[in-house]
C-alpha cells in the first residue's frame, strides 16, 4: 500500500481523502493459517488489494531468503539462523570476535543495490555482537569510527548503484531503539550515526528531491526522530509500545509535525479484546489526527493473534481510517 495516492499525500502534508494503512502478514501467518487469512483478506480487498493472492501450498513458495528454516550466511560473513519457518533469522555468529579485526575488515563486493532492514547500526551489531559493539561505542575509539565508515561507505556504493531506479519512494529499515531507549545513547547515535543516514539519504534527495524517503524502526526512538527528519526522512514508522502515545503526541504533534505511520500495538493484538482493539486504534487516530494528514495506520498480522482478533483489527481500521476529527 506504500503506492497508495493517499499515502503519499499524507507523507507530503496534502489532505488524503482517508487516513491510509499499510497491513502485512508474515510469511508465517500464510504457513500456519492459510485458508483462514486467505478468507479474511478477501473481506479487506481495501487493504489488500483486489488481485492480493499468495499461494500458500509450500512453506518455500512464501518464505525465502532468512525466512527460511535453517542456516544462512550474508556477503559480510554473519551467520543467521532460523529454527520457525516464515519468521526472520537471528545472527548467531560474528565475523568478528576482536574490535581490532575492523581494521582489517574487507567491504563486501556486490553490487546489486541491496540494502535490507538494518542496513547501518544493526549491521555493526551483527559485524561484531552487540557487546562488542556497545563497548566500542563506549571507548569511542578508532576501531568503532573504522566500523562506522566502512559500512557507511557500502551502503553509498549500494545507494549510488541503484540511483537511477529511485522514483517516488525509497523505503528503509534499520531499528535504531529498545525497548526503553537507545542502546548507544541519543548523543552517541547524533556523533556517530545521524551523519550517515544524512548522507546516504541526501545522496537520493540531490538527485531526485522529489523522492519521498521513509523509513521503519523498531524501538523507544522518540527522541531522536526530529534528528531523522532533518537526516530526510519524509515519513518514520515508529511503535506505539515502546515509544508511548504521549512521547509520539509530544514529540511528532506539539515539538514538531513529523509524518509518522504508526505501528500499532502488535504486544496487545495476541491478548486483547475486540473492544480494546477497537479502544486502541480509535484513541490512536484520535490523538494523532490532523486533516492535512501526516498519519498512517501499520499493522503486522503473525500467526500468534488469534483469527478473531485479526478480524477484529481490520474491522477498527476500516472504522477508523475515515476519521475526520
Amino acid at each position: 500500500m506504500f503506492g497508495d495516492v493517499d499515502f503519499k499525500k499524507a507523507m507530503r502534508l496534502e489532505y488524503p481523502e482517508v487516513i491510509p494503512t499499510t497491513v502485512a502478514v508474515l510469511p508465517a501467518m500464510w504457513i500456519h493459517h492459510g485458508k483462514e487469512i486467505e478468507y479474511l483478506v478477501k473481506q479487506y480487498p481495501q487493504f489488500f488489494g483486489e488481485n492480493y493472492k499468495v499461494d500458500y501450498s509450500d512453506p518455500k513458495l512464501i518464505a525465502s531468503g532468512t525466512y527460511r528454516v535453517g542456516r544462512h550466511v550474508d556477503e559480510w560473513g554473519c551467520v543467521w539462523d532460523n529454527v520457525d519457518e516464515g519468521m526472520e533469522a537471528i545472527v548467531t555468529e560474528h565475523p568478528i570476535s576482536d574490535p581490532e579485526q575492523v581494521f582489517d575488515l574487507q567491504i563486501p563486493q556486490n553490487r546489486d543495490g541491496r540494502l535490507p532492514h538494518g542496513f547501518m547500526y544493526l549491521r555493526l551489531l551483527d559485524l561484531v555482537g552487540f557487546e562488542n559493539a556497545m563497548v566500542m561505542f563506549a571507548e569511542e575509539g578508532p576501531e568503532i569510527e573504522t566500523l562506522v565508515s566502512k559500512v557507511l561507505e557500502y551502503n553509498k556504493i549500494q545507494i549510488e548503484s541503484i540511483m537511477d531506479r529511485f522514483s517516488e519512494m525509497a523505503v528503509f529499515g534499520d531499528d535504531q531503539g529498545i525497548q526503553t531507549g537507545l542502546a548507544i545513547g541519543a548523543d552517541r547515535w547524533r556523533k556517530y550515526l545521524k551523519p550517515c543516514y544524512k548522507e546516504m539519504y541526501g545522496m537520493i534527495k540531490k538527485v531526485h528531491p522529489n523522492t519521498l524517503i521513509y523509513m521503519h524502526t523498531d524501538g523507544c526512538i522518540h527522541e531522536i526522530m526530529p534528528d531523522l527528519q532533518e537526516c530526510g526522512v519524509d515519513m518514520i514508522n515508529p511503535q506505539f509500545r515502546a515509544n508511548g502515545l504521549d512521547n509520539l503526541v509530544r514529540v511528532c504533534r506539539k515539538e514538531h509535525l513529523i509524518p509518522i505511520n504508526l505501528d500499532l500495538d502488535r504486544q496487545m493484538f495476541p491478548f486483547g479484546t475486540r473492544s480494546e482493539i477497537f479502544d486502541h486504534v480509535g484513541e490512536c487516530v484520535e490523538a494523532l489526527y490532523l486533516p492535512q494528514g501526516g498519519l498512517s495506520l501499520n499493522v503486522e498480522l503473525n500467526y500468534e493473534i488469534p483469527m478473531e482478533n485479526c478480524a477484529a483489527i481490520l474491522e477498527a481500521l476500516e472504522k477508523f481510517r475515515h476519521y475526520k476529527g
